[in-house]
């Protein structure tokens, strides 16, 4: 058998032309050549030019082959050494501009709302909705036992989970531990705050001693890593109860993993979006009291769309990532999906800073203060985003803007709350193109499974999935992915000029186009997304805050007073049973 051999223009062209690279390719080209059997000659390298856009003389070819081959040599060295989705790289993201520096200042006790105390019936899943305010509340004065509250959402979750396909791992014994151990603390005078005693579930993205950690993906369903994330072992520092391991779409993208399609509970032939899938419905269904999710590019947005949770991403490197799955190590962010914006305060508050470990997480103080009026802050809206017809006058089939009627209303609930607002434009940068950036981490984060061919044991194999999207990423010249990043600075450069302008933006969270989701996951800036109506099928929409970078207590100010007066958070969804409930809920226990 023929062990190398040319590669000429026209199996060149045959090997790569229908892939549908686009018009710039690394000379990674050569490589994947290589693996098929091909030497680097000067005739591989003017076959590589027409696909790459470049023109190169036969001088040029011929000095540039040894050159080649020694790089080759060096990533076949590479691919030798194992690294840990752990590993991050040497450079290390900073939102923050030249010249700017985090927030500084002492960190200040909260001020939270007041909570009115209602009664609890002997049916405990009349709690299971209440926002994390009202069930600390009876918590701390002892009108519930967080063992009731833990064996009340445990039952939901073996209950409802046949239906939604949320849970990937019950943690019934550490929960059950968890719970025992808090009402011991908390019937001794020891109450550690406001998530003491609260259920909540995790996004199987993060690692938690004794359990499988399984991203969502086949290739890692049995997976066991033997660590608490940093932000389970804060949750834990805080008394909060992990009742479960949710589910993530593979890999997090979309809402399907290896077990099945996560559902949303407002309409369960639906499904819950992603790819923090499981965290959303989970919490809108009243399985947990909060759940921990995770942002990309669109993964707390669009699951608290879909299951009307408000979620908050964080400002980058204001929570650290360190235990969780990586998917771009300057992109990633952790946060909380909840019922309401004052719960997520409450949640960042106890996950919030660095940990030694995460080199990109950065101190900054985090002060909330639920009675600060919005009124006294510069609230922008983005005008040509609100403006936006429901349809393209010159193609009525084409929706820009389904969502006008209820983004319009909001403005108005806005103004109601003597909110000045002054309207703003987004920064015009490339930001699409920019996600050259997201596209070339992942990939190498997943490097060994595209390699090793076990992308072929992805559930999602469509053009769009992963598993074909790391294919494409192989040929991403790593000149252009340095270059993204290049315009990824004038970006920041452009949202700081913005956001000196105002404290908040709000923003219809989809209007012909993502450019805001887009743009922001790129710069690092916060968001708060939480519902504003629902439509007749009686699924819900939403409407998103942007914020300053590690300015969460201004921009949740804002959407918690907005929140407030409209009260779509308190509408629940009706979920269909799916099993007859393992265990019976425990009665309440005795008012004190």
């Amino acid at each position: 058998m023929e062990t190398t051999r040319t590669l000429d223009r026209r199996t060149f062209m045959a090997w790569f032309g229908g892939i549908g690279l686009g018009s710039t390719l690394l000379p990674e080209v050569l490589w994947a050549s290589i693996a098929n059997g091909a030497e680097i000659t000067a005739a591989t390298i003017a076959a590589a030019e027409e696909v790459a856009g470049l023109t190169f003389d036969e001088s040029e070819r011929a000095m540039m082959v040894e050159g080649l081959k020694t790089q080759q040599q060096r990533i076949d060295a590479l691919h030798k050494f194992p690294i840990a989705n752990s590993v991050a790289p040497a450079l290390v993201f900073n939102p923050l501009p030249p010249g700017r520096q985090a927030p500084s200042g002492p960190r200040r006790a909260m001020v939270r709302g007041r909570v009115a105390l209602r009664n609890v019936t002997a049916n405990l899943d009349d709690l299971a909705f209440l926002p994390v305010t009202e069930l600390a509340e009876l918590v701390r004065r002892r009108r519930v036992t967080s063992t009731q509250l833990t064996r009340m959402y445990l039952e939901r979750l073996k209950r409802f989970d046949p239906v939604l396909h949320c849970v990937i791992s019950l943690t019934e014994d550490r929960a059950l531990a968890q719970a025992k151990a808090a009402d011991t603390e908390i019937a001794r005078g020891r109450y550690r705050g406001a998530l003491h005693g609260i259920p909540w579930g995790a996004k199987d993205l993060l690692a938690v001693k004794g359990y499988r950690t399984t991203w969502g993906a086949g290739p890692y369903k049995e997976q066991v890593i033997n660590e608490d994330a940093t932000v389970v072992q804060r949750l834990d520092a805080a008394g909060a109860v992990l009742v479960a391991k949710l589910t993530l779409g593979e890999l997090a993208q979309g809402d399907r993993w290896f077990g099945a399609r996560t559902r949303s509970p407002w309409k369960v032939d639906q499904g819950s979006s992603g790819s923090s899938a499981g965290p959303a419905s989970a919490t809108a269904a009243g399985l947990v009291g909060f759940s921990i999710g995770s942002e990309t590019l669109g993964s707390i947005s669009s699951p608290s769309t879909v299951n009307g949770t408000t979620g908050l991403r964080p400002t980058f490197g204001r929570v650290p990532k360190t235990g969780a799955m990586a998917l771009s190590w300057s992109m990633d962010k952790l946060g909380p999906i909840c019922r309401s914006v004052e719960d997520c305060a409450l949640v960042l508050d106890a996950i919030h800073g660095p940990d030694g470990k995460d080199a990109s997480a950065i101190a900054a103080p985090f002060n909330w203060d639920a009675t600060l009026a919005p009124s006294r802050l510069r609230v922008g809206y983005v005008k040509s985003a609100f403006d936006l017809p429901v349809t393209d006058p010159k193609d009525a089939k084409r929706t820009l803007h389904a969502t006008k009627s209820f983004d319009d209303a909001s403005l108005a609930a806005l103004r109601r709350l003597n909110v000045d607002l002054l309207p703003v434009e987004l920064p015009d940068l490339p930001y699409n193109a920019m996600r050259l950036i997201l596209v070339a981490e992942a990939a190498a984060a997943f490097d060994e499974l595209t390699r090793s061919n076990r992308d072929a044991e992805l559930v999602q194999q469509t053009r769009n999935d992963w598993a074909n999207t790391f294919r494409t990423a192989r040929f991403i010249p790593a000149v252009d992915y340095i270059n993204a990043n290049r315009v990824r600075a004038a970006a920041i450069e452009a949202w700081d000029v913005l956001m000196r302008k105002v404290d908040v933006i709000v923003t219809p969270t989809s209007a012909a186009n993502l450019a805001q989701l887009v743009a922001t996951n790129l710069t690092g800036h916060p968001a708060v997304i939480l519902p504003n109506g629902f439509r007749a099928d009686g699924t819900p929409v939403s409407l998103t805050f942007l914020g300053g970078l590690f300015e969460e207590a201004k921009l949740l100010a804002v959407a918690n007073a907005y929140q407030k007066a409209t009260g779509f958070h308190l509408v629940h969804p009706v979920v269909p049973a799916g099993a007859t409930p393992a265990v019976p809920p425990p009665a309440p226990a005795p008012s004190s």
